[in-house]
């Protein structure tokens, strides 16, 4: 039995799903942008770090803020004060913003995150705290008590 939420199980199996640079798109990509109902969205190369978590809360029958913004998540669910396991996280950077998925923390004390869009693909990378804009949760889904877990991964250089 997982301890993960539905919609973190439904991610995990993603790792590895990369863009397609060039012509030719990724198809599970651009799937993700119909399950958050922007289908008019015809490319892997747009920012999609959104449209991974967006799709993977539809599918767990969760409903996604369905915008192509990681900032919509910041007024979507309920406001955390710290992380979570399967929460969600929303991040700040140059040119924009980020979103994905606690999975736990490195030794440092730095998050560890599920994403798409983190160096083109969708993997598990870690993110320091002090780029964290808001912790969210969906609204009537009681919170899991797990702990966060502590691991390795690379640290992330490119959400864009």
């Amino acid at each position: 039995m997982t301890t993960d939420p539905q919609w973190l199980a439904i991610a995990r199996p993603l790792i590895g799903l990369h863009e397609i640079h060039g012509a030719e798109d990724a198809p599970e990509i651009l799937d993700m942008w119909r399950a958050i109902k922007r289908s008019g969205i015809q490319s892997d190369e747009v920012p999609w770090c959104a449209a991974f978590v967006g799709s993977c809360l539809e599918r767990a029958g969760v409903r996604s803020s369905r915008f192509e913004s990681a900032a919509s998540y910041l007024k979507w669910g309920v406001r955390l004060d710290g992380p979570a396991h399967g929460c969600i996280v929303v991040f700040s950077r140059e040119g924009g913003g980020h979103v994905g998925f606690v999975v736990g923390l490195d030794r440092a004390g730095n998050l560890l995150v599920l994403g798409g869009n983190q160096s083109d693909s969708v993997s598990i990378k870690t993110f320091p705290v002090d780029r964290v804009t808001g912790y969210r949760w969906p609204v009537d889904i009681p919170i899991l008590s797990r702990a966060l877990q502590i691991g390795e991964a690379e640290t992330s250089r490119s959400e864009a």
